[in-house]
């Protein structure tokens, strides 16, 4: 995070208010979803910033080694994951330095959600907290997405910023040089600096009325997680302000730089009141050793969460990105034409309400054991260059358990003899309203597949799995 003179002067007030909920009208299309993000992957990336400090002259400071080595190796992780990436080059004071933007490529790009946090660290040290943080937090995030299987509605992209320990270069030489066509298309952005502090606080950014949304977005999740927040006026100190200066709604989560932690704060978030958040702040000793990983894990997830719900959010770009259906009678309202599988359970019984219109596909609500299926065979061009399954679902049980799997739905693709099994879903998923999910099929194009629901019961208390318009998609 880069210093300001008026860093003594941060104007923090209890999060207090009504709040958005993603889930709400606003997310009329989006579950409310929590990625258990690892930090033990997180804490292996910060492990990998701290080496290339140590082998370059202990920092990773705009226009020096380490610097340039912590860029190429944070490209080539979202290369290999199949982000489509840019190393953007840029000078400065210091020399040159590079921003590294990843795009997920998939979604409406004319919606963009974008998450960022600066690469840099300062002169005296490897900046491990001071931001390896944040990005090591925002790579976790865009490397288990790419490994969710998902498709977004909304594009993703990743941004880690050069030289912003020296005035915010990287960031604001990103957004001077984007067309403003493309200014436009960014519906969010999200900023992580030191979330990681070693004596921390749980900090949400409050500083531009346009991000209001996500701001609420993010302190209903902590508050969720029984996690007490306070709202933060980091005052330009860090990336997102060159995202705010264009009216681009902007949030963030911050865990505390050298302002010190009251008695308040100690009560109700631990740490040691009369202390600074971070005593290495900016200095020498910000190093491997300068974490609080609970504190880490917390705001990762808090990251995930937010990814996996605003990917997914209606921007009011219509359907999930695609053209043509290629499932025959997607919507049920046909009965069970083209659908085979288990007698009776595309329905149009009253008891369980359809997504749109009066047919569904009810699988298990039994009471007992046994398995229920319904599936339809489709071919996706050997052209595609997108292939998206996606449906609505909803989830009631009886089952009163917050920790036990009972009862569960499989969601399949069947490919000649090999069976893969996209997500499964469980009494512990309830929803009693329709939400929406999404997955890549691009794998499987040029083939004839079987796309399946597989639900399975135990032998007591009910849970109804009800899937409704059902799409696999291709451009």
């Amino acid at each position: 995070m880069r210093r300001s003179l008026s860093a003594a002067a941060l104007g923090v007030a209890l999060a207090a208010g009504a709040l958005v909920v993603p889930g709400s009208s606003s997310f009329a299309s989006t579950a409310v979803v929590d990625p258990d993000i690892s930090v033990t992957n997180t804490k292996a990336h910060l492990d990998q910033f701290q080496t290339i400090a140590t082998n370059n002259g202990g920092n990773r400071y705009t226009g020096r080694a380490g610097y340039k080595a912590s860029a190429d190796w944070v490209k080539a992780k979202l290369d290999a994951a199949g982000y489509t990436t840019t190393l953007q080059q840029f000078s400065t004071s210091a020399g040159t330095s590079y921003n590294v933007i990843a795009e997920w490529p998939f979604g409406d790009a004319n919606h963009v959600v974008m998450t960022g946090s600066h690469l840099d660290s300062v002169s005296s040290g490897p900046g491990i907290n001071d931001n390896g943080t944040g990005s090591a937090g925002n790579l976790e995030v865009a490397l288990a997405y790419a490994a969710s299987g998902q498709t977004p509605r909304n594009r993703l992209r990743f941004g880690f910023w050069g030289a912003e320990e020296l005035g915010l270069l990287g960031s604001k030489y990103y957004v001077n040089n984007l067309p403003a066509a493309e200014r436009d298309k960014i519906e969010l952005y999200l900023n992580f600096d030191m979330i990681g502090s070693p004596n921390p606080g749980y900090f949400v950014y409050n500083d531009n009325p346009a991000g209001n949304e996500a701001r609420d977005a993010l302190t209903t999740y902590f508050t969720s997680k029984n996690i007490q927040t306070e709202y933060i006026d980091v005052q330009g100190r860090s990336d997102h302000a060159a995202f705010r200066s264009l009216g681009i709604a902007t949030a963030g989560t911050f865990t505390g730089a050298e302002g010190t932690k009251t008695s308040a704060q100690a009560a109700k978030w631990g740490g040691t009141a009369g202390q600074a958040y971070d005593r290495c702040y900016h200095q020498s000793c910000d190093n491997i050793n300068n974490l609080n990983l609970t504190a880490l894990d917390r705001n990762i997830d808090a990251i995930g969460h937010m990814i996996w719900n605003y990917a997914q959010k209606d921007y009011g770009s219509g359907p999930p990105p695609g053209g043509s259906n290629l499932l025959v009678n997607p919507g049920f309202e046909s009965g069970a034409v083209n659908w085979t599988g288990t007698s009776g359970v595309v329905t149009n019984s009253s008891s369980k309400p359809a997504h749109a219109g009066t047919w569904k596909a009810w699988l298990q609500g039994n009471g007992n054991t046994s398995t229920e299926n319904t599936g339809q065979s489709v071919a996706i061009p050997a052209a595609a260059t997108a292939a998206t399954l996606s449906f609505w679902i909803r989830i009631d049980t009886a089952e009163t358990t917050s920790s036990t799997v009972y009862d569960t739905l499989k969601v399949q693709v069947v490919d000649g003899g090999t069976t893969t099994t996209l997500a499964t879903y469980s009494n512990l998923n309830k929803n009693t309203t329709y939400t929406e999910k999404t997955f890549n099929l691009l794998a499987y194009k040029g083939k004839t597949v079987t796309v399946k629901f597989l639900g399975a019961e135990d032998s007591s208390l009910q849970t109804s799995f009800v899937v409704d318009d059902t799409a696999v998609t291709v451009p």
